[in-house]
């Protein structure tokens, strides 16, 4: 089914619910020369009605300056594979995607016509047609293979005494038949497991999402469409998760096997010298929060699966940290260590109260103190000292106090995933690792369609294919430009030989000092509002290059962090956060990529039109990363994404847009089950049941 006509240059698309309205100024006024809409809150009613600007009466805004180009179509039919429930799961072998069915269902051939194998479903039996089967996605840690190369990793629990163990959780070992494949991005090509489906109650059921509350549960699927989810139980514990103090369990678990992450701990002095065997590393995984920020029971069992996944059935490879950001300066909560405490319990659900660590804008203008003079444009018009505009101020800080760990992952409240976080994190960093540094740059700044691109050798051949019959020259070590005084880049980030005489050697077994979620992009190419956010530069010489990367979630390396810092104390540099991590890697050579994870989208875009969209636009005003951003909105990925939110709260059972929901998924093919996915932005997780 066609989508109807593109709305007017003067009204929002989709319509808002009216408890929904400030927040969308807020963000629109934020984002006003863009022409982006974004994604609000659905009224309860099903799809809303447009909503002109005119009836936004609480604040006012600004006309928008030009007329917003639309580049997605009203030809571009509707994908609904997503929505196919778990009694249509079959063996991945037999799976046929939306694309390719439609593609080749239209065929005038019949003999090309696809038929696929659909299980076998009534009204009398709605178990799926696959039980569900543990997952486990980590090394076998006491393998004499590991153990060969590795210290050993002692099993972590829940409580002192050692008795509550770690929960397990459950994915279905086959794939709704049609579903849609996402259009961005390779599971194989990270190395994520793309042949297993999580549905709720196997991915949040073992984190208490199912069962009753005197339990220690809280029994969110009452009205749930659950048919087999039980299953899960024949092997799963149910946790009372009232005696959890997770904080507590995280410094036990990395207590028990901190031998992983020194060298040489377990080798006395009397011991004859034996191989040196590998140091883990450590990553900080870091929440930012606030004070006010209202955490649902969704999010709580979302917060419960970083813990568990990343921090204790590893061993103690990954801490998870709440940054908690103190919005009233008048606190005093460096004075008294009761305020600093209230503070925290005030405003984290107690489970997690032993693992915050809060920061104010007032603590950061005496961290960093002005001047950052010689600002181009600060188009927010807000203090540089403000969390919007250095929001990596304290990320900084935050890895100077705490210089314990080699990486830190910068990740925002409105985050989730349908997947196992270690898996995700892990593989993503491993990915990173195999990258050569040539054409890195440049592959970084595109989005891989692997349906058009082939696999990932040919669209890196492709991509220095493009750059060759350009004008512009690979990047190929720190830049030079002229400047006024820069900070030194460390020696190790001169390329070893030319160009072209590298066979895409440099970099391989480098770990990445920056992992990005979207394209890292050349902001002088765009319109991208912020993109002259710079200070502390001299303004007789051209802005230096810069790099941006939309959503400032990422994993930054402590060197990163620690040029970063000393650009920022010593030079007085500064950017806008979306472009200060990504620029200051550029600057000093340092290694950055942006990891190809899957992106779906709502629509089925022809993929010559979504690439010259999405990497070829044809001039800066219509840049995805500008005024042409609106194209966002159909997909799970960026920071207006608004079918991100929508598939997210379907696949947790809710209704949107009049449809989904108890009703609907009884009635049809059962529950969502998903291939993990990362979502970005869900606001909220108010479930229309």
């Amino acid at each position: 089914m066609a989508e109807p006509p593109a709305a007017p240059a003067h009204v929002l698309r989709p319509s808002l619910d009216a408890s929904r309205r400030f927040h969308l100024a807020r963000f629109y006024y934020r984002h006003r020369h863009h022409q982006g809409p974004v994604e609000a809150q659905p009224s309860q009613g099903g799809r809303p009605q447009t909503l002109s600007l005119g009836t936004l009466s609480e604040v006012r805004i600004p006309p928008p300056p030009i007329p917003m180009r639309v580049h997605c179509r009203a030809d571009l039919s509707r994908l609904r594979g997503l929505f196919n429930g778990v009694r249509t799961l079959v063996p991945y072998g037999e799976y046929v995607s939306e694309q390719n069915f439609v593609k080749y269902s239209q065929s005038p051939n019949p003999e090309d016509n696809i038929k696929p194998k659909w299980p076998h479903m009534s009204k009398e039996f709605k178990e799926p047609p696959l039980d569900p089967v543990r997952f486990n996605p980590y090394p076998n840690f006491s393998s004499p293979d590991y153990l060969k190369n590795h210290e050993h990793v002692h099993v972590c629990y829940l409580d002192d005494d050692e008795k509550m163990e770690l929960p397990d959780i459950y994915a279905y070992p086959g794939i709704p038949q049609n579903q849609t494949a996402p259009f961005f991005g390779s599971y194989e090509e990270l190395g994520i497991n793309d042949k297993i489906y999580f549905d709720r109650f196997g991915r949040f059921g073992p984190y208490g999402y199912s069962y009753a509350r005197d339990l220690g549960g809280f029994d969110l699927a009452g009205k749930s469409e659950k048919a087999g989810a039980d299953k899960i139980w024949s092997n799963e514990p149910k946790l009372d998760y009232r005696r959890v103090n997770w904080g507590k369990a995280q410094k036990r678990c990395y207590e028990k096997n901190k031998a992983r992450f020194l060298k040489n701990m377990t080798q006395s002095e009397n011991d004859e010298p034996q191989p040196a065997k590998k140091k883990v590393p450590r990553h900080a995984y870091i929440l930012r929060t606030w004070t006010g920020y209202k955490y649902s029971e969704q999010q709580i069992l979302t917060i419960r699966a970083m813990i568990n996944e990343l921090a204790l059935k590893s061993g103690g490879e990954y801490d998870v940290h709440f940054l908690l950001h103190v919005k009233d300066d008048s606190i005093p909560i460096w004075s008294s260590e009761e305020f600093y405490q209230k503070t925290i319990q005030e405003n984290l659900p107690e489970e997690f109260w032993g693992m915050a660590t809060l920061w104010s804008e007032q603590q950061m203008r005496m961290y960093y103190p002005e001047p950052f003079p010689n600002n181009v444009y600060n188009h927010a018009k807000a203090p540089v000292h403000s969390v919007y505009r250095s929001a990596h101020f304290a990320l900084q800080w935050f890895s100077q106090v705490h210089p314990e760990y080699d990486f830190y992952w910068n990740w925002e409240m409105d985050l989730r995933l349908s997947g196992h976080y270690w898996e995700f994190n892990t593989k993503v960093g491993d990915w990173a690792r195999r990258q050569p540094r040539k054409g890195m740059w440049e592959r970084a700044s595109r989005y891989y369609i692997p349906e058009l691109h082939g696999s990932w050798k040919n669209f890196t051949e492709m991509v220095e294919e493009e750059m060759y019959n350009s004008d512009e020259k690979p990047v190929w070590g720190p830049p030079k430009f002229e400047n006024t005084g820069m900070l030194p880049s460390p020696p190790e980030t001169e390329p070893p030989r030319t160009y072209l005489a590298d066979n895409y050697e440099w970099g391989v077994g480098e770990d990445a000092d920056l992992i990005t979620f979207n394209p890292i992009f050349d902001p002088a190419k765009t319109n991208w509002v912020f993109r002259d956010d710079v200070s502390g530069y001299d303004l007789e010489l051209p802005e230096p290059p810069r790099r941006c990367a939309i959503i400032t979630v990422s994993r930054l390396s402590k060197r990163l962090l620690d040029l970063m810092h000393r650009e920022t104390y010593l030079m007085k540099h500064h950017m806008f956060p979306e472009m200060w991590p990504p620029t200051v890697a550029f600057h000093h050579g340092l290694k950055a990529v942006y990891a190809p994870h899957a992106v779906y989208f709502d629509h089925n875009w022809p993929l010559e039109a979504l690439d010259g969209t999405y990497n070829h636009p044809p001039k800066p005003t219509d840049s995805v990363f500008g005024w042409g951003e609106h194209n966002q909105l159909g997909n799970s990925f960026y920071y207006n994404a608004g079918f991100s939110s929508e598939l997210w709260r379907r696949w947790l059972g809710g209704r949107e847009y009049d449809q989904g929901g108890p009703i609907e998924e009884d009635n049809g093919t059962g529950r969502l089950c998903l291939r993990p996915t990362l979502f970005h932005p869900v606001k909220h997780e108010n479930l229309n049941i």
